[in-house]
């Protein structure tokens, strides 16, 4: 993944983070641009200043995202970062101030604010279950439900609200499910044992368990990560504490997964599992309230 402070460039699929602003910006534009400001200013219109300012706490992702949004309007615009992702922000906080023509800042403003209210709003919530296991062996973790397309993005978001990523695709890592197990074989410990040498080398090998001795099972065939999935809390807790007794510990993580809320986050985070995977992190994340504003007198 990348650095905490940059967004992706490249995305899945070879598509572009600049690709993707630009598909973005021609869905809210057309063919015939920004009529109310065309028609409001009469062409460019005339110098203007703008900050985008945080209207509720939170946590910052996708500000360089944002920022490459008005300059993807116009080259020209000015763009001055003031909190940087990753960030701590609060009611009437800048992130970011720009200047340039009164329309390039208007044409840009929905984009630029769609992309930064969303990430922010992944980064926020992630952060507000990381702190819930705070003092904890508990790693927050993502998963692959994502809006299509904005999948980097979102889990670059995710490590700015602190907290990991599970695999990023289909490609990087074995997750032997439910259904694989339906259609591969029942034995846990021969089907994970199967795929994992099979795999290419280095590749991760987790396997779901719905009881604890499918976990033993899972163990023994050499799973590095076992999901415990929808598995009570209580359930867990006796699953840590038999699975603590197994020759391969120290070589496998204990991962819990399913209906994980920031009521139940800290509970599951006590019995302790070394991971707590969470798809709600990016697929019901609120956005976090920011907005443009511009200066009537811009210096």
């Amino acid at each position: 993944m990348p650095a905490r402070n940059d967004p992706p460039r490249a995305l899945a699929g070879g598509l572009d983070v600049e690709d993707l602003i630009r598909a973005a910006l021609a869905e809210d534009l057309g063919e015939r641009g920004d009529i109310t400001s065309a028609l409001t200013l009469g062409g460019r219109g005339p110098p203007a200043a703008g900050r985008i300012v945080a209207k509720a706490e939170g946590r910052l992702s996708g500000v360089e995202v944002a920022a490459r949004v008005f300059k993807a309007v116009d080259e020209g615009v000015e763009v001055l970062v003031r909190c940087k992702d990753g960030a701590t922000v609060r009611p009437a906080d800048e992130v970011l101030v720009v200047r340039g023509p009164a329309a390039s800042l208007l044409e840009a403003e929905r984009t630029a604010l769609n992309f930064l209210a969303h990430l922010s709003g992944v980064a926020t919530l992630t952060a507000r279950f990381v702190a819930a296991v705070a003092g904890t062996r508990a790693r927050i973790v993502d998963t692959r439900k994502t809006t299509p397309g904005l999948r980097l993005l979102e889990k670059t978001a995710v490590q700015h609200g602190g907290g990991a990523n599970h695999r990023i695709g289909l490609w990087d890592e074995v997750l032997l499910k439910e259904n694989h197990f339906a259609m591969g074989g029942p034995d846990h410990a021969r089907l994970v044992a199967r795929v994992k040498a099979a795999a290419p080398p280095g590749t991760r090998v987790t396997a779901e368990a719905r009881t604890v001795d499918e976990a033993w099972a899972a163990a023994d065939g050499g799973a590095d990560v076992i999901l415990l999935d929808n598995f009570t809390i209580a359930g867990l807790a006796q699953a840590v504490v038999r699975l603590a007794s197994h020759p391969r510990r120290t070589a496998f993580l204990l991962e819990a997964s399913g209906g994980v809320s920031l009521e139940t986050v800290g509970a599951i985070a006590h019995t302790g599992v070394d991971r707590i995977s969470i798809g709600a992190l990016t697929h019901s994340a609120p956005v976090l309230d920011l907005s443009l504003l511009l200066d009537e007198r811009p210096a």
